[in-house]
């Protein structure tokens, strides 16, 4: 059976003159893209470019929500009820929705601080996985592979995307590195695309520790604001295709 696997990047994080990313250059080599919807990044013409600029090039267009922290990029870890959540997630889901030339969008990718809670707090996964129930139970819920938040979204019967990192440190325990530490984010071309195949082709990944660790992925993902992230994911996609793997997006398959 030919291996499939989905390749996805957040984008659309420019706001108003202030440019963050390629994502002209880093379009032509994913399959999905996460978009901004201005509650961390982006703003309403940002939205309209990013949406055009990927159905122009056949990439499936998918809702980047976040907690309302621009100053803090939405990495920061806010203090929300579980009413206030479902809400923003619905909210930005249906802006860029809007956007779309069907009116629907793939998949919901949550960013920074939120996803990073639902890892391990099973509350939170639920609320946000209601709230995509709430608006359509064909989307898809990307979500760390390996994660508590996984097994939460099946049981709820919500379609789900295992996502691994190609250009992050992971710990012993599949999770992310924190940002804060050294080593964290990966930029070495070489290390990225050896990481890479070890996860789509072998199913294992290096921790920071040394150790291997087992994972399985539907969907990897590329960050776009990396400087060099269009060469990473010109030959990402090179090297996978040359392995035998087919790149598809994760709704074509899932």
């Amino acid at each position: 059976m030919v291996k499939k696997i989905d390749i996805n990047c957040d984008m659309g994080e420019s706001f108003g003159i202030y440019q963050l990313g390629n994502d002209s250059e880093v379009i032509r080599y994913i399959s999905s893209s996460n978009v901004a919807c201005m509650f961390h990044a982006g703003d309403p013409l940002n939205m309209k470019k990013t949406v055009k600029l990927a159905e122009e090039n056949g990439v499936k267009v998918g809702a980047h929500p976040s907690y309302f922290d621009i100053v803090g990029f939405g990495r920061r870890k806010i203090e929300i009820s579980p009413d206030q959540l479902k809400a923003d997630i619905v909210y930005q889901i249906g802006a860029l929705s809007a956007f779309t030339k069907t009116g629907n969008i793939q998949h919901v990718k949550p960013h920074g601080a939120m996803y990073n809670v639902a890892v391990n707090n099973p509350i939170h996964a639920k609320n946000i996985c209601e709230a995509i129930l709430d608006v359509n139970s064909d989307l898809i819920l990307v979500a760390l592979t390996g994660s508590t938040w996984v097994d939460v979204a099946n049981d709820m019967g919500v379609r789900v995307a295992r996502e691994a990192f190609i250009d992050r440190a992971v710990n012993s325990d599949g999770s992310l590195v924190s940002r804060s530490l050294k080593g964290s984010v990966l930029d070495d071309v070489d290390q990225v695309i050896a990481r890479t195949l070890s996860i789509v082709n072998d199913g294992v990944v290096k921790a920071i520790s040394g150790e291997e660790i087992a994972l399985q992925a539907d969907t990897i993902c590329i960050h776009g604001d990396t400087p060099n992230a269009p060469e990473i994911a010109r030959l990402v996609n090179l090297e996978l295709k040359k392995s035998g793997v087919q790149i598809q997006s994760m709704g074509d398959f899932l």
